[in-house]
């Protein structure tokens, strides 16, 4: 079995799935969905610092990696919300992610890192953006050299 050919599709499932994750948390936190904000269980207050403006970068940056579009940006984004929150949030109540809560932080984090490091995988807005664009700046180039000078 070639497992080399897994990496894109596995990739591109985890991101799906780290995505998809990241969205709930933020329409739970944004519209009180799902439960609502697991602190409160309601919406978090429009605007209120961070926790507001945590739950709108969970929610855009968990469509965008969800899709795959500007995957890079929004999971560095993301994973740069969830070192925050794990070092602003958790660990001033213990040093250790078991200890203190933080383990959804911890791992959010680390798994966005992951995805802005490796890509989005093959299954992404942005691979198919980057084929188009491949393919129409191939096809201007045959049509240049077929015209006579």
């Amino acid at each position: 079995m070639n497992v080399s050919r897994l990496g894109g599709p596995t990739l591109s499932l985890f991101r799906i799935v780290i995505g998809l994750l990241f969205t709930l948390h933020g329409l739970s936190s944004v519209f009180g969905l799902f439960g609502g904000n697991p602190m409160t269980g309601k919406a978090v207050p429009l605007g209120t610092w961070p926790g507001w403006w945590a739950a709108l970068i969970q929610l855009v940056c968990g469509v965008l990696v969800l899709v795959g579009l500007f995957s890079r940006p929004a999971a560095l984004l993301a994973s740069g919300s969830m070192a925050y929150a794990y070092f602003v949030v958790h660990q001033p109540d213990a040093l250790l992610p078991l200890h203190n809560g933080g383990e959804r932080a911890a791992l959010f984090c680390w798994a966005f890192l992951l995805v802005a490091a490796l890509g989005p995988g093959k299954w992404a807005l942005d691979t198919l953006l980057a084929r188009h664009r491949t393919a129409s700046g191939s096809a201007s180039a045959a049509e240049l050299d077929s015209v006579p000078v």
